[in-house]
This record gives structure tokens, sequence and C-alpha cells, in this order.
């Protein structure tokens, strides 16, 4: 009877199949000819779907080469990479990369641009005092007249202020966890900044 109940049992008791490699496969090609907009900030399109696939490595090759191809240096093209390659804990290179995003201080006045990279820089090297600055100076960017912004579709959208302030405090919240979860993707979002 032990026997019969250890071999109907068995089934449950063996681990479940590892989830499938997602498919990282890309036209080259047809990538290397979009041009940034449609490369980068089109959300449905460029390196974007290749990252939501859990292709993030792939991704930030993916980012690397365009720039190369295109010898576009634009900071939020080296920030993205930057983001890829600190989802797969590629830590070093994410931080490199970030600290190419620096704005001069005239350029960054009513943003906050440079306490975002210094509080993910932070995060990133676990130094939680500087953390802790960078959302301290963060709340004190002046918001503008309006917040309204105009999406390519045409529609508005309000954006909320100070800029980045969730993401600095997913960080503050989830501290002890890898970038991957503590950006916003497993959970640790928090409730909706005032």
């Amino acid at each position: 009877m032990l026997l019969y109940l250890l071999i109907a049992a068995a089934p449950l008791l063996q681990a479940e199949d590892p989830a499938p490699a997602p498919d990282c496969t890309y036209d080259l090609e047809a990538m290397l000819a979009l041009d940034r907009q449609a490369f980068d900030q089109d959300l449905d399109g460029g390196w974007r779907p290749l990252a939501m696939r859990g292709c993030e490595s792939e991704a930030a090759e993916l980012i690397r080469e365009w720039r190369h191809e295109k010898r576009d240096h634009n900071a939020i093209l080296y920030w993205h990479e930057g983001q890829m390659r600190a989802m797969v804990g590629d830590t070093e290179q994410a931080i490199g990369l970030f600290g190419l995003t620096y704005k001069s201080p005239d350029d960054d006045a009513d943003f906050g641009w440079n306490n975002y990279v210094d509080g993910t820089i932070a995060f990133l090297r676990q130094d939680r005092e500087r953390l802790e600055q960078a959302i301290a100076a963060q709340m004190l960017v002046p918001a503008p007249e309006s917040l309204m912004f105009t999406m390519p579709d045409g529609s508005t959208q309000e954006m909320s202020w100070p800029p980045n302030i969730n993401v600095l405090r997913n960080f503050e919240r989830c501290w002890d966890r890898p970038y991957s979860e503590a950006y916003g993707r497993e959970g640790c979002d928090g409730p909706a900044e005032d």
C-alpha cells in the first residue's frame, strides 16, 4: 500500500519543468533601419518588445549596436541600455552607462534628471544615504505651471511630479531586491505619490 501511495504521489513531488526560454530573435537589418523615435520611443516597436519578452541582455546589445551603427550618442540611449544591463545584473556596466547621462546643472534645473541618475546609481551601489539624498533633492524640484503633455497619438496626459520619484521610492521600499524587481516589475510599486 505504501509503495502504491509513493508511486501515485511521485508526479506531485517532481519539480515543475522550467519555463521555456523566450524567443530572443529579431531582424537586425530592420532594427538598424529605424530612426531614433521608432527604435527607442515607440513602446510597441524597436528594442522594447524584445525586452518585454524577457530578452533584456539581447535588448541591451541591440541598443548598443544601433547606437554604434547610427553614431547616435543621445543620453537616453545610454540610459535604456543601462536599464537593460541592470535588469540582468550587469551592475558595473549599467552604472557606467548611467553615468554618461548626467546633464549640466542649467539643463537639469527644472526636471531633476541628475537626482534620478544619482538615486539609481546609489541603489545599484547599495548606498542608502545617497539614495535618500537623491529622493530629498528630487522632492525639491519645482513643478512647472502645467503638468499636461501631448502623447504622439495626440492625446494628453498629466505627468506625475516630481519625475521618477516613484522609481526612487521603489528603490527605497525594495532596498534588498535586485534592480529588476525594485524598478517596479515584481511588486515594489507603492501607493501613488502626491
